[in-house]
C-alpha cells in the first residue's frame, strides 16, 4: 500500500495507526514477557469507549476458582517502528507515559510498570540485543547502520540467519528490522470466588493521512491506497455516497480539506481469558457531527449525534479493531 502524505502527517502527530490492546494475562519467561491463557478467571463484562481524544474501558472480572490467584496482566502498546512504506526515520521514540495511562482496581489507582519487548518475525529477541550491546531503538541510532556494513563477512552471514538482520535486496548491505512493543503491565490479584472492576483510561495517539486516499480519484486506482481503505474499515457504498456528496458540494478550494484519522484498538488479548466475554459494549465517537466513521463491526447503531454503539452477548474477539474518521476542515 502507498500513502503519498503520510510522512507529512507522522511528522504533524508523532505516530501512525495505534493499536491499544484489552488485558490479557501475561508472564515473564525466559524469552520475555508472553501472553498467557488464562482459564481461572472469567471476563463477565466489556464496556470500551473510543474517541480521539480519551479511551476508556472498563472490565469486570471473576475468579471461577476456590483459590486466589495472583498474576501478571499486560496492557501492550503499539509496536515501532511502523511498516507503512517504509520505517519512521528520523522519529521520536514515543513517550507512553504521556498517554496519562491510568489504571483502577475497585476505583483505586494502583502502580504501573512499562516493559519493553522486541521482536522480529515473531521472535524474542530482547536479551540477545542486551547481549550484543545493540541499540534497541535503532532507527534512531545513524552509526548502527555503519557499523552493520563493517561486520566480517561470517558474523554477518551468522546474523542473518539468526534472524536479527534482514539481507537488503542491493548484495551486501543488511539492515535491522526489528519492532519495539511496550507493555504496561500490574501484578493483580483476583480473589478467589469473586468479581473485581478494572478500568484503564488513555489518551490515545492517532494517525492518518491529510486526505486523498477517499476522493473519486483516488478510487479508480485501489491499489493507490483505497483498496487497504476499504478492507481495513469497511468502507461500504453508503459511505461513499455520504462522502461524495459532502466532497461534492463544498468550493473548490474547501473540498480537499479534510483528514483520514486512524485509530485502532487491540480487541484479540480478550480471547485469552476463561470464555468468551459474556456482555460487550463498545461506543465510538466521532468527534463532531459532521465527521464521518467506518469500522468493520456488525449490528452498529447510532445513539447520538457523534456516537455509534454495538452490544454483544458471549464475544469472542478474533481479530482487531482499525476506525477510520474523515474529519472535514472548514465546515461546511
Amino acid at each position: 500500500m502507498r500513502f503519498s502524505n503520510l510522512l507529512w502527517v507522522l511528522s504533524l502527530m508523532a505516530l501512525a495507526t495505534p493499536a491499544k490492546a484489552n488485558d490479557s494475562s501475561a508472564a515473564i519467561g525466559l524469552g520475555g514477557l508472553e501472553l498467557k491463557q488464562n482459564d481461572a478467571i472469567a471476563l463477565d463484562s466489556e464496556d470500551l469507549f473510543l474517541s480521539m481524544d480519551r479511551v476508556t474501558v472498563k472490565y469486570q472480572f471473576t475468579n471461577t476458582t476456590d483459590k486466589d490467584v495472583r498474576t501478571l496482566v499486560s496492557f501492550p502498546l503499539p509496536a515501532l517502528p511502523h511498516d507503512i512504506d517504509g520505517h519512521m526515520g528520523d522519529q521520536n521514540f514515543p513517550d507512553w507515559k504521556a498517554i496519562d495511562f491510568q489504571t483502577k482496581v475497585e476505583g483505586t489507582a494502583v502502580p504501573l510498570q512499562y516493559r519493553d519487548v522486541v521482536t522480529a518475525d515473531g521472535k524474542d529477541i530482547t536479551r540477545r540485543l542486551q547481549e550484543l550491546g545493540w541499540p534497541v531503538q535503532y532507527w534512531l541510532d545513524y552509526d548502527f547502520q555503519k557499523k552493520l556494513q563493517q561486520l566480517p563477512e561470517p558474523e554477518l552471514q551468522a546474523l542473518l540467519t539468526e534472524g536479527l538482520l534482514k539481507q537488503s535486496a542491493r548484495g551486501r548491505e543488511a539492515y535491522a528490522d526489528w519492532k519495539v512493543t511496550t507493555h504496561v503491565t500490574r501484578e493483580q490479584l483476583f480473589p478467589a470466588n469473586q468479581t473485581i472492576t478494572v478500568e484503564h483510561s488513555y489518551k490515545p495517539v492517532t494517525g492518518g493521512t491529510n486526505g486523498g486516499n477517499m476522493s473519486a480519484g483516488a478510487r479508480k486506482n485501489p491499489d493507490d491506497g483505497f483498496g487497504w481503505f476499504q478492507e481495513t474499515f469497511c468502507i461500504d457504498d453508503d459511505f461513499i455516497a455520504g462522502f461524495d456528496r459532502t466532497y461534492n458540494r463544498r468550493g473548490e478550494y474547501k473540498r480537499e480539506q479534510y483528514t483520514e484519522l486512524f485509530l485502532d484498538y487491540r480487541l484479540s488479548p480478550g480471547a485469552n481469558w476463561k470464555g468468551p466475554i459474556k456482555k460487550f459494549r463498545l461506543v465510538v465517537d466521532k468527534g463532531e457531527a459532521a465527521n464521518m466513521v467506518s469500522f468493520c463491526m456488525d449490528g452498529v447503531r447510532k445513539i447520538s449525534p457523534t456516537q455509534f454503539e454495538v452490544t454483544k452477548t458471549n464475544f469472542e474477539p478474533d481479530k482487531d479493531l482499525s476506525i477510520l474518521i474523515v474529519r472535514w476542515f472548514n465546515f461546511p
